[in-house]
């Protein structure tokens, strides 16, 4: 039987020569940039540290493919943009991946396939899946070289859809779509993952948000016992159980409020100068702040409350915001404070359409747990590949879809010899100084 991919094809002739193509080019990878990735994972030791908290009862003579390589492999695949495990049955034979995870591209032995990475991400039961949840949360405290003085957290959900039939997932009437509701936490002025906990399709309760804050606090407060913590949110997280919470246990918060009528009348003396000032001054809009003590029927107790009011010529708008904090006006709680909370979107959409995050096609809910960890790995690689960029780059600031094209997604001959192996990358790579300098850096000690 012949292979009718070294067969050539031709392209529409230039200048009166054929254009002919075969792919015969050798043993070349279309990701040698995974080798960057390589470097960042041995730095981060993230593979090491979550096979670790997965038990393997497999004989240790019998093993071919250890789990730490599993979940490498997984997770690199992941980064370079192979969301699907699917995906594992031809980059188990690219030179470039083999590399990366620790084999010779020739003589090595290949890497695992997708039944193999299918029955590990089942694998995990509860408790592994929780362990596997405090590996991500202690790779951010680790991420600091000593506990900060204070820490701003940025609570969200984010609707996953499905299109199967997967515990737990549930009709949720806003997106009008059958979901999962995930939430994601992330340390905003940094960029970094802090949890992710993939739950049914349906708003979060109080006591349910009060449960997760809880576990999460408690963890990081082994570490940081002293380190002030702000909690952010939307109104979905201004429930009477967490704010209770927070101030019971030291912890800060600024959360979205939904106006009401008793909001309104607390700040219609401001909004009433805010339009007529509008009005006067002739102007297309106008902002202004105001603040007040507030205690709805559900509160324990009074709290502040901030409002921004904005006058334009279609009429007023009022945000209001509820926090513990007591310094500050009402302006700079909303726009400078709890305004930023606004990059966590951000965030969430990195996680999602450029990982590929919310590929939860499992029928477990334990299986799609491990699935979202092991994508929020895959961003953990992609920020220290940011992060090792010098800040006067263009690219330091990059997406990680464009640090994918232009870093990851590079054709690469990968030659094996006695002695060595060999990557040639194209001499025309426009990223080949830079690229150059990430090889180097990281490779360091």
């Amino acid at each position: 039987m012949t292979d009718d991919t070294t067969l050539p094809f031709a392209f529409p002739a230039v200048e009166r020569k054929k254009v002919t193509a075969a792919f015969d080019g050798g043993r070349i990878s279309s990701d040698g940039g995974v080798m960057l990735l390589a470097e960042v994972e041995r730095r981060l030791g993230i593979s090491t540290k979550l096979a670790a908290v997965i038990p393997d009862g497999r004989d240790a003579s019998r093993i071919t493919h250890p789990l730490a390589d599993i979940l490498r492999a997984r997770i690199f695949a992941i980064a370079c943009g192979w969301e699907d495990a699917d995906d594992l049955d031809s980059l188990r034979f690219d030179p470039a991946f083999k590399l990366a995870c620790g084999r010779l591209p020739d003589s090595g032995r290949d890497l695992c396939s997708q039944p193999t990475v299918s029955r590990w991400e089942n694998v995990p039961d509860l408790r592994s899946v929780i362990r596997l949840g405090r590996v991500l949360l202690n790779l951010w405290l680790d991420s600091y070289p000593a506990p900060p003085a204070a820490v701003t957290l940025d609570i969200d959900d984010t609707c996953d859809v499905v299109h199967g039939h997967q515990q737990l997932s549930l009709f949720n009437a806003h997106y009008d779509e059958r979901c999962f509701l995930p939430i994601h936490v992330y340390e905003v002025a940094t960029g970094r993952p802090v949890a992710m906990i993939l739950r049914p399709g349906k708003t979060p309760s109080g006591k349910e948000i009060r449960g997760h804050l809880r576990r999460l606090v408690r963890h990081i407060r082994r570490r940081w016992p002293i380190t002030r913590i702000t909690i952010r949110g939307d109104s979905h997280y201004g429930r009477s159980e967490v704010m209770d919470w927070c101030e019971a246990n030291g912890i800060d918060y600024l959360f979205g409020l939904s106006g009401n009528a008793v909001l309104d009348r607390l700040v219609d003396e401001a909004a009433d100068d805010i339009r007529t000032r509008r009005a006067l001054e002739k102007k297309p809009c106008l902002r202004g702040f105001a603040e007040a003590g507030y205690r709805a029927k559900s509160w324990k107790r009074e709290r502040r409350v901030c409002a921004r009011l904005e006058a334009t010529t279609r009429g007023l708008d009022i945000r209001f915001v509820v926090t513990s904090l007591a310094t500050g006006t009402a302006e700079h709680v909303y726009e400078t404070l709890y305004c930023a909370r606004g990059q966590a979107e951000n965030l969430i959409k990195l996680h999602k359409s450029q990982l590929a995050s919310d590929r939860t096609s499992c029928r477990s809910p334990l299986a799609n747990q491990v699935r979202l960890v092991l994508h929020t790995a895959a961003y953990w690689l992609m920020l220290g590949l940011r992060d090792a960029i010098p800040k006067a780059h263009a690219l330091a600031v990059a997406e990680f879809a464009t640090l994918r094209l232009k870093l990851l997604k590079l054709g690469a001959r990968v030659i094996e010899t006695a002695s060595r192996v060999r990557l040639a990358f194209a001499a025309a790579c426009p990223e080949a100084p830079l690229f150059r300098h990430l090889a180097t850096s990281l490779a360091g000690p």
